[in-house]
């Protein structure tokens, strides 16, 4: 069986996610420490991490991850919002030391027009201060991007020559988005298609360092530069690419997140259960 969950609401406290996740019949999960549109954080309290750390550990979900918070940009060329944007990640790799989650997934950013190279140069600068000086037992995960304009990560190349510059590569892994790989032009709806996306993913940063999947359909078509998520097969990748996607060990033994939509058409639950019906459609146990 794959190993699935979804994005957490952490709502009240921290250790509540826990008891949501599995409520949900999620095997993972994944939350915002905090909240993710706004630069303040409130503090973690000794007891709320506690709790948080106890309840992980009855509950046997796992592996968990922490998502860096939506505002902070590691490429953008802009003095204040960088140096704002370096304390955030800061931050957030000592609260995932502090909750024991031991992985953080994060997008590279921006460049603002200033040049894809430029971004790059500012977000291997970040994440090699952020490692020197952070917690030795969280990895990074870098996500890849969508493609919209000016992004930082959108081909797996791009995210090859950021990881190229990490002082501490041992402690930077990726993040794979099917919906973000889907809007940047990789074709995940046919059998020859996931083959030489999975190809191409495999040679420029090796499945030995893809450590998370985020399984989300989506509703932009293929090279639309689009990031909208939609429900697990209801969306332009549709259920035959799923279906061919479970054909391949890759998706098969890596945790999947989703972050799909919760609306009148399906819930967290229900998309748990479509990649689990897919998943046997594909001939998986």
């Amino acid at each position: 069986m794959v190993n699935v969950g979804v994005h957490v609401s952490i709502a009240g406290s921290v250790a509540l996610a826990v008891e949501r996740a599995r409520d949900i019949g999620c095997d993972t999960f994944q939350i915002f420490s905090r909240n993710p549109r706004g630069w303040a954080s409130k503090e973690l309290s000794e007891e709320d991490a506690r709790q948080f750390r106890v309840a992980l550990q009855s509950s046997r979900i796992s592996p968990v991850f922490d998502h860096m918070p939506y505002l902070p940009n590691l490429a953008t060329p802009r003095e204040e919002m960088y140096e704002k944007s370096i304390a955030a990640l800061n931050a957030e790799l000592l609260r995932c030391a502090t909750l024991g989650i031991p992985y953080l997934v994060t997008h590279l950013g921006h460049h603002l027009g200033d040049g894809l190279e430029n971004g790059r140069s500012r977000v291997i600068r970040a994440v090699n201060g952020a490692l020197e000086n952070g917690p030795k037992n969280v990895m990074l995960l870098l996500e890849n991007t969508a493609g919209e304009k000016n992004g930082v990560g959108s081909t797996f190349e791009d995210i090859r020559a950021v990881w190229e510059g990490i002082q501490y590569p041992s402690r930077v892994g990726f993040c794979f988005d099917t919906c973000h790989a889907f809007g940047a032009g990789y074709e995940l709806r046919t059998p020859e298609g996931i083959e030489d996306t999975l190809s191409k993913l495999d040679e420029t940063m090796g499945f030995q360092n893809i450590h998370l999947i985020h399984l989300n359909d989506s509703k932009g078509a293929l090279g639309s530069g689009l990031d909208r998520h939609e429900h697990i097969g209801l969306g332009s990748i549709g259920e035959e690419g799923f279906i061919s996607m479970f054909e391949h060990e890759f998706f098969r033994t890596r945790p999947l997140i989703c972050e799909t939509p919760v609306d009148e058409r399906r819930d967290d639950r229900g998309n748990i259960a479509k990649v689990r019906e897919l998943e046997r459609a594909a001939g998986g146990e």
